[in-house]
């Protein structure tokens, strides 16, 4: 945070969904079928990441180089931001005009991130999509990103609990048969926060 601007204080959090998961655990999939179930105009937004690495088209993110992501964060661009397996990911301050707006925002969060997304958003709502360990395995294994020594880190991270603040709202959404189902059920979470 050294450096940053001061970011202004946030619009409503109470609709704001801050998915988790590990890694190959499908939240790009789910996001991208919550996609396709929206019904006409429903306010559902799912925003994108910023991220120090090229996406490969398999996730909503944008890339940044590093000294554009350290310039934007210095200008108080992120409304969230966090470093990871040494990358910089970022959450721009759009969503809080979203939220302004009244939609239901999702944003692919991090689970180590999650206390000071709390601390920015204490009404939002955390979603952890869990998936049986060899499950898990086996997709790290498919996107062929990893070594094996570097899918046997992951996984052993993904079994390790991880802290969730005082009065979070936590729900968790299993992910290990059709994707559809746990999107689905992803997409009533938001439906929810719009009283529909």
């Amino acid at each position: 945070m050294n450096g940053s601007r001061p970011v202004p204080p946030p619009a409503d959090g109470g609709r704001l969904i801050y998915l988790m998961g590990p890694s190959g655990s499908g939240k790009d999939t789910l996001l991208r079928l919550l996609r396709t179930g929206l019904r006409g105009e429903e306010p559902v937004l799912v925003a994108h990441r910023y991220i120090t690495r090229d996406s490969a088209g398999t996730e909503d993110a944008l890339r940044l180089t590093p000294e554009e992501f350290s310039r934007r964060a210095a200008l108080g661009c992120f409304a969230l931001r966090w470093a990871s397996h040494g990358l910089h990911y970022g959450i721009g301050v759009e969503i809080d005009a979203w939220l302004a707006g009244g939609a239901a925002v999702i944003v692919n969060g991090s689970r180590a991130h999650l206390e000071q997304a709390h601390a920015r958003y204490p009404s939002l709502t955390a979603v952890e999509v869990s998936v049986d360990p060899g499950l898990l395995a086996r997709r790290l294994a498919s996107r062929g990103r990893e070594s094996a020594a570097q899918i046997a880190e992951r996984l052993s991270r993904a079994a390790q609990p991880f802290p969730v603040p005082e009065r979070c709202r936590l729900l968790r959404v299993s992910n290990n048969e059709a994707p559809e189902t746990a999107a689905g059920a992803l997409l009533d979470i938001a439906r929810a926060k719009l009283g529909l």
